[in-house]
């Protein structure tokens, strides 16, 4: 997938996959942790990724990270996710605080992220497991965290809470001058 507008053959950004097939939506200082943002991709179809804001520590920061797990309790482990067939069967079921996974940092530093949306959860991304450096890399692409379906009759109301882009900058805005 490509990361980001790309030069076209005039010169002319071209938009990648995240920006022509997805919507962008964010739910900054997720559970009351400052910065630390996450953004759900929402295709036309009603799929959801869940992947880092541009925002969030891991990405501002340039931390590095050592490893990221999937376990999420001794019982719970969003790698036995198995779904099968058009109904998506066996799916583990997600409310908007379910966590998906932990990414812990060299630095000591641990950060959890979360769904942010109820649904199905259809597929975690195990490449990142191997290579973590993707999530900072291509975090709307080739690093996102995991791909969540929402019930079809919650899906137009999937995104109540959750910022538009617009929103989004105004709130980091604020951050920003906050700090100054």
């Amino acid at each position: 997938m490509a990361e980001g507008p790309a030069e076209g053959a005039r010169g002319a950004a071209v938009p990648g996959v995240a920006e022509r097939y997805f919507t962008r939506w964010y739910q900054p200082d997720v559970k009351g942790h400052g910065s630390e943002d996450h953004c759900v991709l929402q295709h036309s179809n009603r799929i959801c990724v869940i992947a880092l804001a541009d925002a969030h520590p891991l990405l501002q920061k340039g931390k590095a990270i050592e490893r990221i797990s999937y376990q999420i309790s001794a019982n719970c482990s969003r790698l036995q996710n198995k779904v099968s067939g058009k109904s998506k069967r066996g799916a583990q079921f997600l409310t908007e605080l379910a966590p998906l996974c932990r990414i812990f940092c060299s630095d000591g530093e641990e950060y959890t992220i979360y769904s942010c949306i109820r649904g199905r959860l259809i597929e975690v991304n195990e490449n990142i497991l191997n290579n973590p450096s993707l999530l900072q890399q291509k975090p709307f692409t080739d690093g996102y965290i995991a791909v969540v379906l929402p019930k079809f009759e919650e899906s137009k109301s999937i995104t109540r809470g959750l910022l538009t882009r617009k929103e989004y900058e105004e709130v980091l805005s604020k951050r920003f001058n906050s700090t100054l």
